[in-house]
């Protein structure tokens, strides 16, 4: 449920760049699945699983509809996903869906048997890999790349957090909310209070 929850809201970003380009309903499709399932795939294919959307369709049935629906949106009401809303609505549903897959790829990487820093890493490339994908297709700047902005900070911590109560024993509800909580958290306060990394000595703004 949760996985299926973060493709849908990574794919929804991804509709979300396709209207700001103004693509077409392929243009959707593409940068929607790209999105949802771009992480995914990288923790699969390291973990030496192969594509999990080659086997299951389901992600990929997920992003088109997602896809399809931003579109049809984008169609009948011009402008409404695009401008200052718009922007705000990418940040925030890509804040969420980093939220989540840093939780799931680290307790994918788990639950394969990789070492506790294995699977952080795992969860930190699950939860920016299909943003930075997305970003590079549409031809803009990775918001991983985005001044000193906490984002694979904030997914790190959430990979960290969610080890670390899978180690305390928590149930599995308990590790998902703390795991993405903490994401979220700092994701959350970089947006609205510009939490950030101090500017390094002679440093300039990205």
């Amino acid at each position: 449920m949760f996985e299926g929850a973060g493709v849908a809201i990574f794919a929804l970003t991804g509709a979300l760049v396709a209207a700001r380009k103004g693509m077409d309903p392929f243009g959707f499709i593409l940068l929607a699945t790209v999105t949802g399932v771009g992480g995914g795939t990288l923790r699969e294919l390291l973990l030496g699983h192969g594509a999990f959307w080659v086997r299951d369709p389901a992600d990929v049935v997920i992003c088109t509809a997602v896809a399809l629906a931003g579109w049809t949106l984008a169609y009948f009401r011009p402008g409404m996903l695009e401008g200052w809303s718009g922007r705000r609505l990418l940040l925030w549903a890509d804040a969420v869906g980093v939220s989540l897959f840093a939780v799931i790829g680290t307790l994918r990487g788990l639950d394969a048997g990789a070492p506790v820093m294995s699977a952080v890493a795992l969860g930190a490339m699950t939860a920016t890999f299909g943003g930075i994908l997305r970003d590079i297709l549409a031809g803009d700047r990775p918001m991983v790349l985005w001044s000193r902005e906490f984002y694979v900070t904030a997914a790190t911590a959430g990979a960290v957090a969610t080890a670390l109560l899978v180690g305390l024993g928590l149930s599995g509800l308990a590790v998902m909310l703390g795991g993405a909580v903490t994401c979220l958290g700092l994701r959350a306060g970089s947006l609205l209070f510009g939490w950030s990394f101090p500017r390094l000595p002679g440093g300039t703004a990205g």
